[in-house]
């Protein structure tokens, strides 16, 4: 797969997409059932996997900072690590896995059976149809539970320091506070917003083009999931270049 190919013709999905929104033709209970099973569905998945996340961080953090007599700064550690990095990467990656296959699989299947065909015979754009609801929607809803992964990822660094090395949690949460800032969060949201649209619109891409029966569905379904995992990782690094090296 050439990686380059494939992005131009994403940007003319994209581009399809935009112009299918502002023509007023995506509808509302369409989006919602989208956001649905993108993102409220993946809602389990991804807090299980920030909380582990977080702990996992603090049991490797708690100790070594108590040594050092800083262990003052391990909910401000936390918290920006959860809050720049681990929440909105590795929910978009949960997303990604799960609601991004199935959507690649979808379409692809739409298209090895024909239907797309079907949808091109009374006029409608195929690609505004399939592919601007998913995207729409996932913009939308991913920082939603990306906001809430981060919660729950800073409790479960705050219990974790508690019952490894004693961490008052006032003591836990003024730190965070104090190493939190307001442009971390935006950011966070924003990468959640550009992943999620990103993982929906790759995916659907692929599944668009798929050709041939079920054997190519698969390995569709399996390009998909490789190629929205290295536009993401791509994107996160361009975020980080723009708002904290730049």
């Amino acid at each position: 797969m050439n990686l380059i190919r494939f992005l131009g013709l994403c940007v003319q999905n994209l581009i399809e997409c935009i112009k299918y929104l502002f023509g007023g033709n995506v509808r509302f209970k369409t989006v919602i059932s989208q956001a649905a099973a993108i993102s409220y569905d993946s809602l389990p998945i991804s807090l299980i996997i920030a909380f582990i996340s977080a702990t996992v961080i603090a049991v490797q953090v708690s100790k070594e900072f108590l040594m050092t007599g800083a262990e003052a700064y391990i909910g401000g550690s936390i918290a920006v690590v959860m809050i720049r990095e681990i929440a909105p990467g590795f929910v978009a990656l949960a997303i990604g896995a799960r609601a991004g296959t199935a959507i690649c699989a979808e379409i692809a299947n739409m298209q090895v059976t024909s239907q797309v065909d079907a949808i091109k015979t009374l006029k409608i754009n195929p690609v505004g149809y399939y592919f601007t609801p998913r995207i729409l929607s996932s913009a939308l809803t991913v920082p939603m539970v990306v906001l809430i992964a981060e919660f729950i990822g800073i409790l479960g660094g705050m219990l974790v320091s508690y019952e490894t090395i004693n961490l008052n949690p006032s003591r836990y949460m003024a730190s965070a506070w104090a190493w939190m800032e307001t442009k971390d969060i935006y950011i966070s949201l924003l990468k959640a917003s550009i992943f999620g649209g990103l993982i929906a619109l790759v995916c659907a891409s692929k599944g668009y083009e798929t050709k041939g029966g079920a054997k190519e569905v698969g390995i569709s379904t399996t390009q998909a999931a490789i190629l929205s995992t290295i536009y993401m990782l791509i994107a996160d690094f361009l975020i980080n270049l723009v708002f904290y090296i730049a």
